[in-house]
């Protein structure tokens, strides 16, 4: 006899598989490719798709035109566009037409398309090179041997100055109308500096004088694809704080070092690039600094072989203590201060970010440039956990259960939850005795790829799917099965994962109920910055579609 499902049951079940497709809010079609976009926010309204010769403005809200045309006859003297940038902040994009010696900008209104400045006076730059300022409405753009300033809507030079090498990276606005500024080296700009070092500077934008000058520790850069900065730099009071590898302090008004409790670090092969990758990067192997009270915890992570906590007064930089060593962790990812306890993940997922171009042949036999943007999370071992004292930097627990495997770790309230791929554990933070286990499995959506927080839940994105647990409890919440997919993006209470044929679902993680939409492979997708929309770009296409 055949077991019917209870009417209860029946509603799970088909809330589990029965899915809604994205409402579309509207689709346009364009008379060219799309091969370059750019999503504006939806207060900003509008957004931009273009191939190497054609652009399109497009209106957020009803798909509409809003102005198109060809480079050429935009910029006469551009006939196609290797590298296209939008500085939104400023309203205006960047083209660079590569000319072997005679390279070409152009700079366009994004409001409108008119032409605001050409020139052929700057070579070898990339929108690597170029940095908008707001405070100014000014381009710094670094030359092989100067850094030069110019006004962002006339283009017109202001100033110049060979005492700073390098890109400018991120930067302070002091009270006084200065910047305070750090550089740094991208990748594929290596062969253009001569003389380069590491260099944080004070500089009057006003007339291009450097008022101080010191050097720093370690590796200042932009993620590959996001294009955020994996440092960060501020000021407060008369000191300037420099969290890179550590943290690093200077007086700022004369530049003087105050403390270092840094260290240098490349996670030099952590993950293994791919194939066709003209940019990579790895980032997030090394916990950020924690900051309690006047308390700072750094990793030192300067020896391959063996690592270190290290406890500062946060105001003097005075070392308190060292903790016993990390022998071989190659990765560090998290470090979390939980009452007199530093937890320590060692090993797990960390960030890799590409960009790769490659040749793909076509049904009829010809071949296609591909372009492809990708961000992943790779795991590295070995694996482990670890607490230490917050006094005296001994070692409280070292638990073994981790050994074979870990993704991530997180925080929520009092509890250590730690994620195994495949088991979820809440470790009492005293102790690290285990409160509870939960099997990933028991939210249907496959081993668990990471772990994140929403509310007072555990979030498991797995290999099909997403499921929520209870951070105090460890019973399954809610839970909603998709195709073998990865992590897009998320926003607020919305997040999207993506299959390698490029559909996407978006999930409500309130109840991981999501909607979905099927788009054509090799389709690039953009959630809106209060994630109540997405776009997708696919061949000719633009569609707006709703998350909610």
């Amino acid at each position: 006899m055949k077991q019917l499902l209870t009417p209860a049951l029946y509603l799970l079940a088909l809330g589990a598989f029965a899915q809604e497709d994205m409402p579309t809010i509207f689709e346009t079609k364009l008379g060219h490719r799309i091969e370059h976009t750019g999503t504006g926010t939806e207060d900003r309204g509008y957004s931009y798709a273009a191939s190497d010769k054609e652009i399109t403005v497009f209106n957020n809200k009803t798909g509409a035109v809003r102005w198109t045309g060809k480079f050429k006859d935009l910029t006469p003297k551009l006939n196609k566009v290797d590298e296209l940038t939008p500085f939104w902040e400023s309203n205006v994009l960047f083209l660079f037409d590569r000319k072997m010696g005679k390279d070409q900008i152009a700079c366009l209104d994004l409001a409108d398309g008119h032409l605001l400045w050409s020139t052929d006076k700057y070579q070898n730059v990339t929108e690597e090179n170029v940095v908008y300022i707001k405070e100014l409405d000014g381009f710094a753009i670094t030359l092989k041997d100067k850094l030069v300033w110019i006004l962002a809507r006339t283009g017109e030079e202001r100033w110049a100055t060979d005492k700073f090498k390098g890109v400018v990276g991120q930067y302070v606005v002091t009270n006084d109308g200065k910047l305070v500024m750090v550089n740094f080296m991208p990748n594929n700009l290596a062969a253009l500096f001569t003389g380069f070092k590491n260099q944080i500077a004070k500089i009057d934008l006003t007339n291009g004088n450097i008022l101080w000058e010191n050097s720093y520790v370690g590796r200042a850069e932009r993620k590959v694809v996001t294009r955020d900065f994996i440092y960060e730099l501020n000021v407060k009071d008369d000191k300037v704080f420099l969290r890179m590898n550590g943290m690093q302090v200077y007086d700022l008004n004369t530049g003087a070092n105050i403390y270092s409790a840094a260290f240098d670090f490349t996670p030099e092969k952590l993950v293994g690039e791919p194939a066709g990758a003209k940019r990579f990067g790895v980032y997030g192997a090394v916990a950020e600094p924690v900051i309690v009270g006047d308390d700072l915890y750094v990793l030192d992570m300067s020896s391959r072989k063996s690592q270190y906590v290290k406890k500062y007064d946060r105001n003097s930089g005075k070392l308190l203590w060292t903790s016993p060593e990390i022998k071989e962790a190659r990765a560090i990812p998290n470090m979390y201060v939980q009452g007199d306890k530093v937890l320590l993940q060692i090993g797990g997922n960390v960030e890799a970010q590409a960009y790769i171009r490659r040749q793909e042949r076509q049904s009829d036999g010809t071949t296609e440039t591909v372009e492809e943007w990708r961000v992943w999370h790779p795991n590295v071992k070995p694996n482990g956990i670890q607490a230490f004292n917050t006094t005296d930097g001994s070692l409280a627990w070292d638990s073994e259960r981790f050994r074979k495997g870990i993704t991530n770790a997180v925080v929520v309230d009092d509890k250590f939850i730690v994620c195994s791929g495949k088991e979820l554990y809440s470790m009492d933070v005293a102790t690290g005795a285990e409160q509870y286990v939960v099997p990933v499995a028991k939210g249907g959506v496959g081993n668990a790829d990471q772990i994140m927080t929403y509310k007072d839940n555990v979030v498991v994105i797995g290999d099909k799917g997403v499921s929520t647990f209870s951070a105090k409890t460890g019973e399954l919440v809610a839970q909603g099965k998709y195709k073998k997919s990865d992590l897009e993006d998320y926003e607020g209470d919305r997040m999207i994962l993506k299959t390698a044929g490029s559909d996407i679902a978006c999930f409500n993680l309130n109840d991981c109920t999501y909607k979905q939409f099927n788009a054509r492979k090799g389709a690039t997708t953009s959630l809106s910055t209060e994630g109540d929309f997405v776009y997708v770009y696919e061949k000719k296409n633009v569609t707006k579609l709703a998350t909610r």
